[in-house]
């Protein structure tokens, strides 16, 4: 059985979209997911399937998910492959001090046209970033909510992402 990691994007924030990840785990184990752990309420997944074509397999779980609460997530499954390589690529000295700080943004692919320019301008002093492949790094030590740049990553990409802290990221990889 292969490892994977489910990361699903806007779900039990605001009080919108709400999943509980119980009934996360129910859907994901009735489409034939094996060993589902989660992680904080925000989406995140480890488990374990056969499958590898897992474009077709996040759109099963998105219609799963949309048939059982009504609406249906933005789905990003890694491999572990691709989980360990990401926090191995991690440009940026990680500790636990900057668990908040430093955030790994999970591309749907690599960007074929980033506007780096874009984000460079729109970044503080203290902010730092980096693209490596199909994960955007974003050292932000004044804090996430305060980043102009933060808010730019996907348009100025040009690509679909998803974002979590060096602490999600770190733990994803242990539990996987």
């Amino acid at each position: 059985m292969n490892t994977i990691i489910l990361l699903l994007r806007g779900i039990n924030v605001g009080g919108r979209n709400k999943l509980p990840m119980r009934d996360l785990k129910a859907i994901l184990a009735e489409i034939g997911l094996a060993n589902v752990q989660t992680y904080i309420q925000s989406g995140n997944v480890v488990c374990q399937t056969d499958r590898t074509d897992l474009p077709t397999l996040a759109e099963e779980i998105g219609a799963a998910i949309g048939e059982s609460q009504g609406f249906v997530p933005r789905i990003l499954l890694l491999s572990l492959v691709d989980l360990e390589t990401a926090v191995a690529q991690n440009p940026f000295p990680a500790t636990d001090e900057q668990h908040k700080t430093l955030h790994f943004y999970f591309l749907e692919s690599a960007p074929s046209n980033p506007d780096l320019a874009r984000l460079e301008a729109a970044k503080s002093e203290s902010e730092q970033f980096a693209l490596i492949g199909s994960v955007f790094y974003l050292y932000a030590p004044d804090g996430i909510g305060r980043s102009k740049l933060a808010t730019k990553v996907e348009r100025a990409l040009g690509v679909a992402a998803t974002a979590r802290n060096w602490r999600t990221a770190s733990k994803l990889l242990e539990m996987a």
